[in-house]
Parts: structure tokens; C-alpha cells; sequence
């Protein structure tokens, strides 16, 4: 006799018969399996066999949605980053060709001063702003202090002496200024 369907077995019981369902404290109550014809077993069966190749199918399709997801992400990224350094490449040769330049001192300043004025315009193309600092009044979302300094000349917690320059990209911060702020011994807050 060939071997029979675990599944098909269960299903054959005696439907005449359903099995005595005794419950015990603590044990959740056994449901009679309803006898199913041969015919009703296959086309559930088959129904299953569908609805598991479909989401055999779906998560493949998932899977790929998100590995094409990353690769798009990767791509764009790489597209932002070249754009900006070819931005900044004509900077570059004009570093390179300040020092190989023979010039005075007074002549390769006057160079730089104008290459660095080359890359704030680029910055500003770019929507990219020094933070305000010196004179200021001390602001730790935008400064960061690096000591303080004791002047009778400056109101007390204002930035005395910028170290490094901060910027921001519209309104969000990439770096917060590097600061001295004064301390003025004089001066009473209200």
C-alpha cells in the first residue's frame, strides 16, 4: 500500500466518532478535526502550495527592491560627492601652481588670497556660510568654547577671538565655530 499523506490521515478520521475532549485546568482545549473529502484535501492543498510560492515570490521581490534601494542610494552619493570635488578641482590646480610658483612672498599671498576667495564662492554656490562668531554673543549650538579670556573692554560671554570658522549648510550646522569667549570680572549679569 503506498504511503498516505500525513496531512490525509488526520483529515480520515472517523467522522461518525469525534474524539472525547476531556479539559484539564491549564490546558487549552484540543478543536475535533472535521473529515475532508480527497478532493476538498488537494484543493486545499494546492490553494497553500499557491500561497506559499506567492510569498516565496514576494519576499524575492522584496529582497530585490531593497538591494536595488541601496545600490540607487550608493549611486546618488557617489554622483553628490563627484559633483562637489569638481567644483573644487580648479581650486586645487591653483594650489598647485601657487607653490610651484617662483614669485615674492607678497606675490604668492596675493595668489592665495585669491584662491581663497575661489572657494568661499564656491561655498556660497553651494549654500554654505560661515557662522557668525566674533563679537557675538556666545551661543553653544554654534560655538564651541575653547577657553575663556578675561577682557574689561567686551561684554561678558561674547566671543573675543575665533580659532576656526564654522559653517552652516542653509540652516543646518556642519561644524560649530572654535572660540575664546571673555569674562569680564566687571560686568554684572541681570
Amino acid at each position: 500500500m503506498p504511503e498516505q499523506d500525513p496531512e490525509l490521515k488526520l483529515l480520515e478520521k472517523d467522522e461518525a466518532a469525534p474524539a472525547a475532549v476531556e479539559e484539564t485546568p491549564g490546558e487549552a482545549q484540543e478543536v475535533p478535526v472535521a473529515a475532508v473529502s480527497r478532493v476538498e484535501f488537494e484543493q486545499l492543498k494546492g490553494e497553500r502550495d499557491q500561497l506559499v510560492d506567492r510569498l516565496a515570490r514576494l519576499q524575492a521581490e522584496f529582497e530585490n527592491a531593497r538591494r536595488r534601494g541601496e545600490r540607487d542610494r550608493l549611486s546618488d552619493r557617489e554622483m553628490a560627492v563627484g559633483s562637489v570635488v569638481e567644483q573644487f578641482l580648479p581650486v586645487l590646480d591653483n594650489f598647485e601652481l601657487a607653490l610651484k610658483s617662483d614669485g615674492t612672498p607678497e606675490q604668492l599671498r596675493s595668489g592665495v588670497e585669491l584662491i581663497v576667495k575661489q572657494m568661499q564662492d564656491i561655498l556660497r554656490q553651494m549654500q554654505v556660510h560661515a557662522v557668525l562668531a566674533l563679537g557675538e554673543e556666545f551661543d553653544p549650538r554654534q560655538h564651541e568654547a575653547l577657553g575663556s579670556v578675561e577682557r574689561a573692554d567686551l561684554p561678558d560671554q561674547h566671543v573675543a577671538e575665533e580659532i576656526r570658522r564654522g559653517y552652516r549648510i542653509r540652516e543646518r550646522l556642519l561644524r560649530p565655530a572654535l572660540v575664546r569667549v571673555v569674562s569680564n570680572p566687571k560686568q554684572t549679569s541681570d
